[in-house]
């Protein structure tokens, strides 16, 4: 068992529940590395803004440093807490993003690391929008020939979300007072960089 293990909330998709399978598999890959897991049952909840509310209201102070994980609308209730819950860690997959239908398109990233799967062949959430935010944002993007459930490729998920967890720091910003405010510059710098449509300048 890792010495500062971290508790994971996984937040399921619209239409599915809160053991489907792609959480069993990942959650199954964080305890054998001796983290927490929770899962928690939003299927009585269509609408997003309420799911934040209750993952809010399920996550207190007093645990083990913060992992979110959030699949398809789950990814964007996943994105809304880390307002508030400033977790070490966001992993998404086919977050929906970029979407006209909620009441924030694009929810940030608060969080020191954000790495997105995304499938090629996504026909809910298209793969341009959850690209561009993962170049707004700097973000990890792994995009792999799937479409949105993303089932077919469980082997590799896992394999990624193990590397996540293993390279992530329980503390991201203990040491760096500044990082904060230099994520904030890098995503403004990025930002502007697309609008213009210049390559980014090579950081010296």
């Amino acid at each position: 068992m890792i010495s500062s293990p971290f508790t994971i909330y996984f937040a399921h998709g619209q239409e599915s529940g809160p053991w489907g399978t792609k959480i069993r598999r990942l959650a199954d890959e964080a305890k054998a590395l001796g983290h927490g897991v929770e899962s928690p049952d939003y299927s009585d909840l269509k609408e997003p803004e309420p799911r934040v509310e209750r993952l809010l209201r399920l996550h207190p102070e007093t645990q083990a440093p913060l992992v979110l994980v959030g699949s398809s609308l789950g990814g964007w209730v996943s994105l809304k807490a880390s307002e508030k819950l400033r977790p070490a860690g966001l992993f998404l997959l086919a977050p929906a993003v970029g979407l006209d239908v909620f009441s924030e398109a694009s929810p940030p990233p608060h969080s020191g690391t954000c790495e997105i799967v995304q499938g090629w062949r996504d026909d809910i959430v298209p793969p341009e929008g959850v690209i561009h935010f993962a170049e707004q944002h700097r973000c990890t993007l792994h995009l792999l020939d799937s479409g949105h459930r993303l089932t077919d490729q469980l082997g590799r998920i896992a394999e990624l979300f193990t590397q996540f967890l293993s390279n992530l720091s329980p503390f991201p910003d203990a040491n760096d007072p500044r990082s904060a405010w230099e994520q904030e510059q890098e995503a403004n710098f990025q930002r502007k960089t697309l609008e213009n449509q210049r390559p980014p300048l090579p950081r010296l």
